[in-house]
């Protein structure tokens, strides 16, 4: 087997925890449009959409990718302190908790402040939950045959678009759909989990990495991110494979670029993940030797990011029912379930914010959360309490 021996090492590689700080700080920005935003305001609907809007929604694409990429690379990189037993019990068992988190916590305290599930959606813990249950199992595999596993999944599920079985199995897979229907409850999966599972798979390959000298390790992040940056463009601008949406010149620049970089997320199409997991890996190959200085603070975020995730949904919302408070004199729209067209919220009337302010809160949110954030690093850092692995 194909996994660095166990040994007492705890350190953390910092270009690691350094992206996956950036793209939590990101995260924030697409909660508070989903908050704050105009609604019935579609970022991706090339007919209403501006460019402005489409590009605040689509950096934060780079997020879920991301994430789930990092996922798996940080199982591997636990192989220095960990059996591959205790690593696959552990993926195991935080696999469930972050599919209870998502069902229970997210639903719950963070989306929604009620507990009625009228309306429910499944979101990026579930899947995410599934990917590492899926890992626990593939860890007992040589690395190179998970690598090989993620990357056909990636590269070959869009074979599957046009494949439509009326399961739920296969709304859980690979086709978002509704889980449960009924005039009193919705359920809807809107993260499939065969393509998450994919690229958490090439994010556990992709560990291997770290056990280069750094010269080669930062010549192959930089060379694999252009190659797959490049294979976008190609594949995108061929307009036959890796998306279900095809690249239509628009009537302006700014709207053309709009449309070529408007893929599918859901599920993460081939040419979606390669646009965002190409510039990411590049990234890790500018930052592995030092961090920016001004970059610096997203470590923290980085070394805690689960924590981060469980706060910053229930700041966000707290903060729409507290302008609703004093803009209404009510918050009853923020504690209701909402048809699933206008979720999270029904707005109430006049409801919405431009840009300038969107950006303005996600930068106090983000502000706010990194006292909380840095005493959590700090305890997970001198503690080795087994529950603080969870968070």
């Amino acid at each position: 087997m194909s996994a660095p021996a166990p040994a007492p090492d705890r350190r953390r590689i910092e270009s690691v925890d350094l992206l996956r700080g950036v793209i939590m700080i990101l995260m924030a920005l697409d909660h508070v449009r989903d908050f704050f935003g105009m609604p019935g305001a579609d970022p991706t609907d090339l007919a209403t959409t501006t460019v402005p809007l489409f590009f605040t929604r689509w950096v934060t694409h780079f997020c879920a990718p991301v994430f789930f990429l990092l996922t798996g690379t940080g199982a591997y990189l636990a192989l220095t302190r960990k059996t591959v037993p205790q690593l696959s019990r552990f993926l195991l068992t935080r696999g469930l908790w972050l599919i209870f988190l998502d069902l229970v916590v997210l639903r719950c305290f963070g989306f929604q402040f009620n507990f009625d599930y009228r309306v429910t959606l499944v979101n990026v813990l579930w899947a995410l939950g599934f990917a590492m249950i899926a890992l626990s199992a593939l860890v007992w595999l040589p690395t190179r045959l998970v690598l090989a596993l993620g990357i056909v999944i990636v590269a070959a599920h869009n074979l599957l678009d046009g494949v439509r079985f009326a399961s739920p199995i296969w709304v859980v897979l690979h086709t978002p759909g509704f889980l449960l229907r009924t005039p009193e409850h919705v359920v809807f999966a809107a993260y499939p989990i065969l393509p998450w599972i994919g690229v958490t798979a090439a994010g556990y390959g992709l560990g291997q990495v770290y056990a280069w000298t750094e010269a080669r390790r930062i010549s192959f992040l930089r060379n694999l991110g252009l190659a797959l940056t490049a294979g976008f463009v190609i594949l995108r601008l061929a307009n036959f494979y890796g998306d279900s949406s095809r690249f239509v010149p628009q009537s302006t620049g700014g709207m053309t670029l709009v449309s070529f970089l408007d893929l599918q997320k859901y599920p993460p199409s081939l040419l979606f993940l390669m646009m965002t997991l190409g510039p990411a890996l590049i990234f890790l190959s500018l930052v592995d030797a030092r961090t920016p200085a001004i970059l610096r603070p997203a470590v923290t975020f980085g070394k805690v990011p689960m924590f981060y995730f469980l706060l910053h949904l229930p700041l966000i919302h707290g903060l729409a029912a507290l302008v609703c408070v004093v803009r209404y004199g009510s918050a009853h729209w923020m504690f209701e379930s909402p048809d699933l067209g206008h979720f999270p919220f029904t707005a109430p009337p006049g409801w919405g914010y431009p840009l300038p302010v969107i950006y303005a809160i996600w930068i106090a949110v983000v502000i706010a959360l990194y006292p909380a954030c840095r005493w959590f690093a700090g305890v997970k850092a001198r503690r080795t309490d087994l529950w603080l692995s969870y968070l």
